[in-house]
């Protein structure tokens, strides 16, 4: 099998990074892109095997750029996203909803535009949404709204586009820098009444939840798919 090409769209934390670093390790070229310099100076020394690019993914003009400048891609993955939404329906502010779609689902539609003239014709792309799309956690409207738009580009464009693949992972709790804004103790204490009341009994890694999204990736049978793995969050009533 020739040698394959993916690019992840903030592929410099979290679950992205972990997909970028999981596809490299089964033998893909990885760009992965992101807006801060720092932490892709950091990802140069680290994970040098990784092709770092610098780029804001709600910019068409540096999207197309960025496209232009590595070519043929197979894999697409849209890890992209920010920490805003949550809250009570009530209190929510709704100039920071509308800064949590700009942060998250306009630069998915973006991204596609400027990768689909490259994208290989047996291709993937791949999308990142979360349980909050899937579950009635109190105090997760919007942050609903959001991720279920990204959901509902799935189907649709697993047919527009096909033959070219469409898919999401639908992630519950993960264990990331997205809840890095939370101390230490509280997160610890929140992590561990949580994941109680899994059926898993853990909050996941990173690195577990990269394993479906290379899955939803490379699977030349999967399409029109969202897939989740939340330990079964679902089937508990959280919140």
């Amino acid at each position: 099998m020739p040698q394959r090409t993916a690019l992840v769209v903030g592929g410099t934390s979290g679950i992205g990074l972990a997909t970028a670093r999981l596809l490299q390790a089964r033998g893909a070229t990885v760009h992965i892109s992101g807006r801060g310099k720092e932490r892709l100076d950091d990802l140069a020394v680290t994970d040098a095997g990784l092709v770092g690019h610098r780029a804001d993914a709600g910019n068409p003009a540096e999207m197309t750029a960025l496209a232009e400048s590595i070519g043929g891609v197979d894999w697409l993955v849209l890890a992209a996203g920010g920490s805003e939404g949550p809250g009570p329906l009530a209190d929510l502010d709704l100039t920071m909803l509308r800064r949590a779609f700009e942060d998250k689902f306009w630069p998915h539609i973006t991204t596609i535009q400027a990768v689909l003239p490259h994208l290989a014709p047996d291709g993937s792309i791949t999308l990142l949404s979360a349980i909050t799309a899937r579950t009635g956690i109190p105090g997760t409207a919007g942050v609903a709204a959001l991720n279920g738009a990204v959901e509902a580009l799935v189907r649709p464009l697993a047919a527009e586009l096909a033959p070219i693949r469409v898919n999401a992972v639908s992630p519950g709790l993960v264990d990331t820098p997205w809840w890095s804004g939370l101390p230490q103790d509280a997160k610890r204490e929140y992590f561990a009444q949580t994941a109680a009341k899994l059926p898993v009994r853990h909050i996941a890694s990173a690195e577990e939840t990269a394993e479906v999204v290379a899955l939803a990736a490379t699977n030349t049978n999967l399409t029109g798919t969202v897939i989740e793995t939340d330990g079964g969050a679902r089937l508990v009533q959280l919140g």
